[in-house]
């Protein structure tokens, strides 16, 4: 080649490394300095990418060509280009676990002209700290390919000794090596700079002056921390800055604990026009409705249901928020059209709510009373249009909850261009229902931040009313608020000590290269999957267990080891063709022999409304948590009214055909299931229907 390029294109003809490869977790930089910020946007695109190839990991290396070859660059771009690419990498919600310098690759002959060291023993490689840090305490010290003691200062030493033998000269041909993970983002400090800053940047000592200032002023570290305090920033081969962290910070926190202690759930239900979908999808995603149903499009499972606009089937939705509250936005900030999975919410996000869209459509109430009851929701959200007043359908969802005890948030939708007599008119109406004995609420408007607080606490006397849009987004910041600051109410930590219960909500027979899947809850105790996890699931139709290995798990498609109480799961069991027919919803999973039967006690108490006897073979349809079944009523017993201070005769009788229950009434009742066994225990919450809500009741005993 001629011209006057050819003595750098001759420079830059010693491969040192093999060829870039467009597939692949490995990428090849020159140098990176001076980009706008459109050009940083699609060097974090293309970072992201070969993080995904690399399932949250991928190497750069700086300072080499595409081919391999050495770019013959000096120490200060390299360190410049790697610092780029880490503030990138920050803004991806990962860190630099390991940079690499290495120098002395490249000699000159005695003709003037460069080739490659003969003795490898003379390439000089020296491990430096990241500029900004691992943004986690103790982060690089528990990677598994490093286990070093941050402790250690004869190591600590050591390494700044290896670092002053770095040289800035110019002829010191670098060049780099970067170790970039993903990581969960409540234990990372936000990232020091934008991608629009570092193109403002002017001069790579000042950006990285700013960024550790920017970075220790977010992360601190508590006082008693036995990990590494000291970050080493190193400019130009020259100094060590040694920036020290004081101060508080949050606590190091894994997605294990936020799917469980922090994760939330919400049953969202109402009437079949009240919008919940659509409230769902613009929490979830963060774009408004067009008003046309886009954004329910999102997070509808079946054809018919877009085509229809109604929900026929229960589905559960993530929703994160950071430690300040700010909402995770539910697309890809790199690419628009992705909507993020829930394990990249899970990674991200420091509390969780679930949010669990339930059919609306009377013809489809059985669903939603099944998704209520095996659902542990900790609280309930009550959608009703605006523009309408509350239908029979809005009585029926309020009762269902406050059977299960679960507090109500009223949301009025659909606010935007809403006539004020009409949202008048609901308000009104709808407090009528939430005074009545039935309900027993208090309705209390959330108008400011103030209100949320108030309001926290009293949540089983009053019911918090917001109004919002979905469409102009009114109100949405107030419910997103309401959200966070909900306080965990069901305490499934305190249940891992139990024995092992997984309540199967939904099956997959036949999984390619997996096998057999369930997915549902864990209720209570622990399970540590693997080729010796031989659990119990079942009953099958006659009654009987199946015995099987429980081969692996999934946490919010997050695969796992351990799954504990209070997770949504899925787990794989180890089951031939003829075992896999016998698979069905409302199963158990236990560690423990268990076993199941057709009869069970309950003490139950019959709900105020419409007119209902039940006497002895009165039959119904029971929701005992993941159970649901027919059965029948076999013995009666009044229970002793007199210790409720109502008279013995209080809404029950006892005619030539037995005892007989009116709305009101409390009686302990042995029911028989019709069709097969079921596995039930002592204190189980269960409720009964006979096309629309009867009763509720506790399981007291199982006949032996």
């Amino acid at each position: 080649m001629s011209g006057p390029n050819a003595p750098l294109y001759a420079k830059r003809s010693l491969r040192v490394i093999n060829a870039e490869s467009d597939d692949g977790s490995t990428e090849y930089k020159r140098q990176v300095h001076k980009l706008s910020t459109s050009r940083l946007h699609t060097l974090a695109t293309q970072m992201s990418y070969r993080l995904d190839e690399g399932r949250g990991r991928c190497t750069y290396h700086i300072g080499v060509e595409d081919d391999g070859c050495h770019s013959v660059l000096d120490y200060s771009a390299v360190s410049e280009s790697a610092w780029v690419l880490e503030s990138i990498a920050r803004s991806l919600n990962a860190v630099v676990l390991e940079r690499k310098m290495i120098q002395n690759e490249i000699e000159m002959d005695d003709n003037g002209k460069l080739k490659l060291v003969e003795n490898v023993n003379d390439v000089l490689v020296v491990e430096e700290p990241p500029v900004l840090g691992s943004g986690i305490d103790g982060f690089n010290c528990e990677d598994e390919k490093e286990e070093k003691s941050c402790g250690d200062d004869d190591e600590e030493a050591s390494k700044k000794k290896a670092i002053r033998k770095l040289s800035a000269a110019d002829e010191a041909y670098t060049r780099c090596e970067l170790t970039i993970q993903r990581v969960e983002t409540h234990l990372l400090d936000p990232s020091p700079l934008s991608l629009s800053s570092l193109s403002r940047g002017s001069s790579f000592a000042e950006g990285v002056k700013g960024a550790v200032e920017a970075s220790s002023s977010k992360l601190k570290s508590p006082a008693s921390s036995t990990t590494c305090r000291k970050e080493e920033s190193k400019v130009s081969g020259e100094s060590v800055a040694n920036t020290e962290m004081n101060g508080s910070h949050h606590p190091v926190n894994t997605v294990e604990e936020t799917l469980s202690t922090r994760n939330i759930r919400v049953a969202v239900v109402g009437n079949v026009d009240a919008g919940k979908s659509t409230m769902i999808g613009t929490l979830t995603t963060s774009f408004l409705d067009d008003g046309r149903g886009s954004s329910r499009t999102a997070i509808m499972k079946h054809r018919h249901e877009i085509e229809s606009g109604r929900t026929s089937t229960s589905s559960s939705h993530l929703l994160g928020f950071r430690h300040s509250g700010e909402p995770i936005v539910g697309r890809d900030k790199l690419r628009a059209n992705k909507m993020k999975s829930e394990d990249e919410i899970a990674r991200e996000s420091y509390r969780i709510v679930t949010l669990m869209d339930l059919a609306g459509h009377e013809k489809y109430l059985k669903t939603t009373i099944h998704g209520v009851s095996s659902g542990f929701a900790d609280y309930a959200i009550v959608l009703v249009n605006s523009r309408h007043p509350p239908t029979h359908m809005t009585q029926h969802h309020l009762n269902l909850c406050c059977s299960f005890g679960i507090p109500i948030i009223v949301v009025f939708t659909k606010i935007d261009g809403c006539p004020e007599h009409a949202l008048a008119t609901s308000k009104h109406e709808l407090a009528k229902l939430l005074k009545s004995p039935e309900i027993g609420r208090r309705p209390f408007a959330i108008k400011t931040e103030q209100d949320i607080v108030t309001s926290m606490g009293k949540l089983h006397t009053l019911a918090p009313t917001i109004d919002i849009s979905c469409v102009t987004g009114e109100g949405l910041d107030l419910l997103r608020k309401m959200l966070f600051s909900l306080p965990k109410r069901r305490r499934h930590e305190k249940k891992v000590d139990r024995p092992f219960e997984f309540l199967v909500e939904d099956i997959f027979p036949n999984v390619p290269g997996v096998g057999s899947v369930v997915s549902g809850f864990v209720n209570a105790g622990e399970l540590n999957v693997g080729s010796h996890c031989n659990v119990y699931v079942g009953p099958t139709n006659d009654g009987t267990f199946l015995k099987t290995v429980a081969k692996s798990a999934h946490v919010a498609r997050i695969n796992t080891s351990h799954v504990t109480a209070g997770q949504s799961a899925c787990l794989a069991f180890s089951l031939n063709k003829e075992l896999r027919k016998k698979l069905r919803r409302g199963m158990v999973v236990l560690q423990e022999s268990p076993t199941a039967t057709k009869e069970f006690d309950a003490e139950i108490c019959v709900l105020k409304g419409e007119g209902t006897t039940i006497r002895r073979s009165y039959q119904a349809y029971v929701h005992i948590l993941n159970v649901r079944q027919s059965a029948f009523a076999r013995d009666i017993e009044i229970v002793n009214n007199n210790a409720l201070g109502l008279p013995p005769s209080h809404n029950a009788k006892e005619d030539t055909e037995g005892i007989v229950l009116r709305p009101g009434s409390r009686a302990k009742v042995r029911f028989e299931f019709a069709q097969r066994p079921e596995y039930i225990r002592p204190g189980m919450r269960m409720l009964f229907r006979d096309g629309r809500v009867r009763g509720v009741g506790i399981i007291t005993g199982i006949p032996q």
